[in-house]
């Protein structure tokens, strides 16, 4: 029987040889890839860079993130919004003015006033919808009025020579046959158009058939709107009539 050979030995330069192969593998392969960072928990991260604020438009009161509430329509202003209230005058009520949609040029007001009639005069200039009652002093109480559209205005001078409060209306014959609809006469009231006062012009013995008078309808002050009369706010008609005796002395610009 053949006794077992021994293995072979290596040799000390091969074994150097063979390790030093072995060991250049890894590092060649950890030279091919790039080391991958590790990733930091979120409390770790670097803050963000903060982004500019977009300019919000002049009035806009949205909160951002939220879609903006619809701005309501501007509400049509109704005849019932003229009158904040009532004054009892006699048998009836003048409804009291809201004075904030008016202009504040015809409200009534005491105002500098230089002309050659004399004091208690009334002036009263069209084309400016204003009537002065003259005062001493070079001054004037000033009232906003509505004066006759185009083709019914008139100047000259007159005399007023009858007052009364709360009149019956009787349209002229004229206006009746232009508005058909039109009654004879109708009774003094709130809804009349003459309104609260009216004071009547006359030229010698003649009634102009024109009148200063008041009216339900505040805002046609400031326009030409009427037949050739001059209409003020009832409640200010009402002042005018207080100061304007039987005699006095208009003048239409």
């Amino acid at each position: 029987m053949k006794p077992h050979s021994a293995p072979p030995l290596i040799s000390r330069r091969r074994m150097l040889a063979t390790t030093a192969a072995a060991l250049a593998f890894p590092a060649g392969a950890l030279a091919q890839t790039p080391p991958q960072p590790i990733p930091l928990p979120p409390f770790l991260q670097p803050p963000q860079p903060m982004q500019p604020m977009q300019q919000r438009p002049a009035g806009d009161t949205s909160i951002p993130g939220h879609p903006a509430a619809a701005r309501p329509e501007p509400r049509e202003i109704t005849k019932e919004d003229w009158f904040i209230g009532t004054v009892p005058d006699g048998q009836f009520e003048i409804r009291k003015v809201n004075f904030e949609l008016m202009n504040p040029e015809f409200r009534r007001q005491l105002v500098d006033f230089r002309t050659n009639e004399q004091p208690g005069t009334l002036v009263v200039d069209p084309k400016n919808h204003f009537l002065y009652s003259v005062r001493e002093g070079g001054q004037a109480v000033r009232y906003g009025v509505g004066v006759g559209r185009e083709g019914f205005g008139w100047s000259g001078h007159a005399t007023i020579q009858r007052k009364a409060e709360w009149p019956d209306w009787h349209p002229p014959k004229e206006m009746r046959l232009r508005q058909p609809e039109l009654p004879e006469k109708m009774l003094g009231g709130p809804e009349n158009p003459l309104g609260a006062r009216a004071l009547y012009l006359f030229q010698g013995n003649r009634d102009t058939l024109y009148r200063i008078h008041g009216t339900f309808e505040p805002w046609t002050i400031g326009t030409d709107v009427s037949s050739g009369c001059v209409r003020l706010l009832n409640e200010e008609i009402a002042d005018l009539y207080l100061r304007t005796p039987i005699g006095t002395r208009v003048v239409v610009l």
